[in-house]
């Protein structure tokens, strides 16, 4: 059995416009616990996701995450594979931690490794 994605996530220009979209299109429960993160509840309790208010030099963007049991070992794996790190192993106080690699093709991946 492979590992788990147990997270999603959407980058947006103008979060609280995405938040409106997705929350009326699919009926998605969607709170503003953290400055510019709303987590997102789809009715699914093993997959949580969360929209994003970005910067503007960053693009839109919609990833997902993995859960994985050592951050670094699989950032490694992907740079071995042609993956490139961008975000190293960082902590999420009280949650866990999380890192971000892109694929050959320059897709976005997040690892998640809960606390």
């Amino acid at each position: 059995m492979g590992e788990p994605v147990v997270h999603w996530e959407i980058g947006a220009k103008d979060a609280a416009k995405m938040q409106e979209f997705y929350g009326s299109l699919f009926d998605w429960e969607i709170q503003n616990n953290f400055p510019g993160y709303a987590q997102v509840s789809t009715g699914q309790e093993d997959v949580c996701g969360g929209i994003m208010q970005i910067k503007d030099d960053v693009p839109p963007y919609v990833t997902f995450y993995v859960a994985v049991d050592d951050l670094q070992a699989y950032l490694d794996k992907a740079e071995n594979l042609g993956g490139k790190t961008v975000v190293p192993p960082t902590q999420i106080p009280m949650i866990g931690a999380f890192a971000v690699f892109t694929d050959p093709e320059g897709h976005g991946i997040g690892l998640f490794k809960k606390e």
